[in-house]
């Protein structure tokens, strides 16, 4: 087993997420209910950069089950935390499911009124 039970990533910069969501809120509640639970040494929450799906976020990834949440909202991070994190059940309601590579949806970026910079290096 590595340093930690779970790792858990959320996108917090690109062209989409942090407009999709308050992501950065997001990064510190689940470490605070993690905390709450005892659960800070066994599972990590980090920031992320872009993981080039714009357009489908607020995005969250956990290792090591490779599980893609996409379109996840404040009230679902509970939720994701209980049946997944402490119990290992993917929530397959939020589960993120698209083909390998980047995923960028123009759509969607019209409908948060934000233009793609071409690139996940570049913050939105």
């Amino acid at each position: 087993m590595g340093q930690y039970r779970r790792h858990v990533f959320i996108c917090t910069t690109g062209d989409c997420c942090p407009f999709q969501g308050e992501t950065e809120a997001y990064v510190a509640h689940l470490r605070k209910r993690l905390a709450e639970r005892g659960l800070a040494k066994e599972i990590r929450v980090n920031r992320s950069g872009c993981f080039s799906q714009c357009g489908h976020g607020p995005m969250v990834v956990v290792y090591p089950e490779d599980v893609w949440y996409g379109g996840v909202r404040m009230e679902d991070l509970d939720e994701i935390l209980l049946e997944h994190l402490v119990n290992g059940r993917p929530v397959e309601r939020l589960r993120y499911k698209a083909p390998r590579g980047p995923n960028k949806d123009p759509l969607r970026y019209e409908k948060i009124g934000r233009k793609p910079t071409g690139g996940p290096e570049k913050k939105g």
